[in-house]
């Protein structure tokens, strides 16, 4: 009498249509109670080992791992279920950049035989067109992508996580205007639908995801004669474009007075938007926002780039291209640090937890030599150097 075979040692037979050796082995039944049956194939008899590496697997706890998982596959299925909730314009950035970068470098490979090796060679070989921060973000990416299929069963461990980013190409540093630059920005926007954006923007310090999120309830152009002590004209600067409507950390939150320059503009925006609102009729959408398109619409970061440096052209020593909105943010630093202003009160003024972040983010743009000490001494002890 011939004896059973154990489950999982499986069995060897010729499909005639297919000419192939199919081997199989059951591995009992899944949670809905439907058999798990697990195959493999091959022209000879060896197809047998490549069931072997399926009952590896069935040994080690990935029951319902399929052999042809792809990185593609597990990156696609991240895209696709792993990132609800996120920011859209998280979703947009780790979209674009698995599928410009990591599907098509390593999405054929099967991800049980993705190697530590393979995610190392593949970033030393983006490193050299790629920034630090987007080998960064390409890490990342890959990073969940495989944790999220580890967690269901798709692979036995996450080789990512051994892998260090290597440093890549350095990025465009931020610059500040200068003085004359700035008055030549100015001047060249002037008459334009973003002026009135870069006049704040450059005056206030204020992010541009911020005042992309200003509205008219947060503007206060004839201030609060009304409140003891009165307040001058002032805008509130709680919110930006963030998931959420948050601004970038507790200290971001911040009340700021305007210049007499911003008021001007602003009041004049106000009176542009009101035209506007009439030439759109039924298709503006009101969303309160103090810059928004031409029906009323938020503005995007791409938008507010292209039409930044749409208007910068025609100023005198300034290539367009190479300026970017968040650096009004810096030339506002740069113009009080060089007017002698204090960092303490230059990093409230942006809305910075502390000096440290200002100081080390703007450090180009933080005036290198504290001379308050030697002035002071030099006042005290009279001395001439010349002497």
């Amino acid at each position: 009498m011939s004896l059973r075979r154990s489950r999982g040692d499986g069995g060897l037979h010729w499909d005639e249509k297919r000419q192939r050796w199919i081997a199989t082995a059951n591995l009992g039944f899944d949670p809905s109670g439907k058999r798990i049956v697990k195959r493999g194939s091959g022209r000879t008899k060896k197809a047998k080992s490549k069931l072997k590496e399926v009952l590896r697997d069935y040994e080690d706890g990935l029951a319902i791992a399929p052999t042809n998982y792809t990185v593609a596959d597990a990156v696609n299925d991240w895209l696709t279920y792993g990132l609800a909730g996120r920011d859209e314009g998280t979703v947009e950035t780790v979209t674009g950049l698995s599928r410009t970068h990591v599907i098509p470098s390593l999405g054929a490979r099967k991800l049980r035989d993705l190697s530590a090796e393979d995610v190392d060679r593949w970033l030393a070989v983006k490193a050299q067109t790629l920034s630090t921060r987007t080998l960064q973000g390409l890490h990342s990416c890959l990073n969940h992508s495989v944790k999220r299929a580890m967690a269901r069963d798709k692979v036995k461990r996450n080789v990512v996580e051994l892998c260090a980013v290597p440093a890549g190409r350095p990025g465009r540093p931020s610059k500040a205007l200068t003085l004359v630059q700035a008055e030549a920005v100015l001047k060249a926007a002037e008459g334009t639908s973003m002026y009135a954006y870069i006049v704040v923007a450059l005056l206030t310090g204020a992010r541009t995801e911020e005042l992309r999120a200003l509205t008219w309830d947060h503007v206060f152009l004839k201030g609060r004669p009304d409140v003891n002590p009165p307040q001058p004209p002032h805008i509130a600067v709680w919110r930006s474009v963030r998931r959420g409507g948050d601004t970038k950390t507790r200290k971001s939150r911040r009340t700021l007075a305007l210049p007499a320059r911003c008021v001007e503009v602003l009041w004049s925006q106000f009176e542009d938007q009101g035209w506007e609102r009439l030439a759109a009729g039924d298709d503006w959408e009101e969303n309160g926002l103090v810059f928004s398109s031409a029906v009323g619409k938020p503005l995007d970061a791409t938008n507010v780039r292209r039409t930044f440096r749409a208007a910068l052209k025609g100023a005198d020593g300034i290539d367009a291209a190479e300026w970017a909105p968040r650096e009004l943010r810096h030339s506002f630093v740069s113009l009080l640090s060089d007017s002698g202003v204090p960092l303490e009160e230059i990093s409230r003024l942006v809305g910075h937890s502390g000096t440290a972040v200002t100081e080390e983010v703007y450090r180009k743009q933080i005036r290198p030599v504290i001379q308050t000490g030697a002035v002071v001494m030099d006042g005290i002890f009279k001395r001439d150097l010349r002497s």
